[in-house]
């Protein structure tokens, strides 16, 4: 106890961290089954919101010493503007830490103000974490190099730079985040992608899929943006819509009226859900699957359909070959979350889908389209999300870094290909830098055969 006492406070917060997942994975492994569902399903999203800001802890902690500790020591740290700064800093971090919280208190058909407001200090934080560090590195070269030519940096220059790093942090930070607040209150875009499809019947040429994926309806957004999304889907006269996962971020007796305007949508040939890996965080997948039902959207666990030119109906067999087969997995995170009944069961939901027809799978996540791909190379097209384009500078970076497809069209084969959406809204943060939310109009077109 003593030597923890003594450690820095950052390795504490490290600790912190470790501690609480240590905790998630033996909630996991042997509470699950013994709480009821409701008390698992708050226990889980209470541990979620104490890991994410143990680890926020080690960032506040550098922005504290950058932006405070280091000036506490120069002539004007007794001013009234360096106190009103201090207090500024303060509520910047509380509202950044607070936000994981609104998810389990503040979710309702509309979002909350306080909600807006400590996510988008969230996303500020997380810009100036980086430009922190990024100035801090480029001053411990401008000194290495100083110091290899002999040059000594003097005091007053040290002091000076000693303000003027936060002082560049906060500008970009404030900069950057107008730019992402602005860019992510837009509509989203309207892209149209067309796809040759081999073995697409010809009653099927130029059949028209609309994707969506990663609304994340929650604490930020609400009912207003998808009574926006569905106007946008119906004046496309879709033939097919699929949502790809990650459509909620609560339970569904909280979201309810939010998500209602779902039934308003009209596609020819239905509309389909796959689990993303946020509807198991909510740990109410099966409330979420009545409740679509109820909406005319049909949730595809692990199985799929028969979509002919004139209907789509649930058994692949038949003796008429002019359909395609769509199939839908659940989300690969179910496995690890242990979610009874669920998890990515490929051999199930592609049961009945022949190689001789178009098959195009719904797959929450890119790895699990991978994966789909090695398993069964014969798939024409799956359609996935989960990377939202990395959603803002400079998480970009990680999101394309950590999965085999980013974002956009992918030609893996010759008769295979894969598309990423960058996502319809936003998780949480409100901002999209170096991305833009999309609506994606899938045209497919009858190809020759290889």
């Amino acid at each position: 106890m003593v030597i923890i006492r003594q450690l820095p406070l950052g390795v504490k917060a490290a600790l912190a961290a470790g501690t609480v997942f240590v905790s998630m994975v033996i909630s996991r492994s042997y509470l699950a089954e013994s709480l009821e569902l409701r008390a698992w399903r708050w226990l889980f999203r209470l541990q979620l919101a104490l890991f994410a800001n143990s680890l926020m802890l080690i960032g506040s902690l550098y922005i504290w010493r950058s932006a405070v500790s280091n000036l506490s020591h120069s002539p004007a740290a007794e001013s009234a503007c360096f106190q009103l700064w201090k207090m500024a800093v303060v509520t910047f971090l509380a509202l950044a830490h607070s936000s994981f919280f609104t998810m389990l208190f503040l979710v309702a058909e509309e979002p909350y103000l306080f909600s807006l407001a400590a996510y988008s200090c969230l996303g500020a934080y997380i810009i100036m974490v980086f430009f922190l560090c990024t100035l801090s590195g480029m001053e411990q070269a401008y000194q290495l190099l100083a110091w290899r030519s002999g040059r000594v940096v003097g005091s007053l220059d040290k002091t000076r730079k000693l303000a003027l790093r936060p002082a560049l942090a906060v500008v970009v930070t404030a900069v950057l985040s107008i730019v992402g607040l602005l860019n992510a209150a837009q509509p989203p875009a309207v892209k149209t992608v067309e796809v040759p499809i081999h073995q697409l019947p010809p009653s099927m040429d130029h059949l028209k899929i609309v994707l969506l994926s990663d609304i994340h309806l929650g604490p930020t957004v609400g009912r207003t943006k998808m009574e926006m999304f569905v106007r946008m889907v119906n004046m496309l006269q879709p033939d097919v819509t699929v949502i790809v996962g990650d459509l909620c971020d609560s339970e569904a007796s909280i979201l309810r009226t939010a998500v209602a305007p779902l039934g308003q949508l009209h596609s020819r040939l239905g509309t389909y859900f796959v689990t993303g890996n946020h509807e198991y965080y909510t740990s109410d997948v099966s409330n979420w699957f009545a409740l679509l039902e109820s909406l005319n959207v049909r949730p595809l666990h692990n199985e799929n359909v028969k979509i002919s030119a004139t209907q789509a109906q649930r058994d692949v067999g038949g003796k008429d070959d002019d359909w395609i087969c769509l199939a839908g997995v659940d989300d690969i995170e179910a496995d690890l979350l242990h979610y009874s009944g669920h998890g990515m069961d490929l051999v199930k939901a592609l049961g009945g889908c022949s190689p001789d027809h178009t098959t195009i799978l719904l797959a929450h996540q890119p790895l699990a389209a991978k994966r789909a791909l090695q398993a069964r190379p014969d798939i024409n097209l799956i359609l996935s999300g989960h990377t939202h384009a990395g959603q803002i500078f400079p998480l970009n970076v990680a999101a394309y870094l950590l999965n085999p497809f980013f974002a956009g069209l992918y030609q893996v084969a010759q008769t295979t290909f894969v598309y990423v959406s960058p996502g319809t809204a936003y998780y949480g943060i409100p901002m999209r830098l170096g991305s833009r939310a999309e609506i994606t109009e899938l045209i497919l077109q009858r190809a020759p055969s290889p």
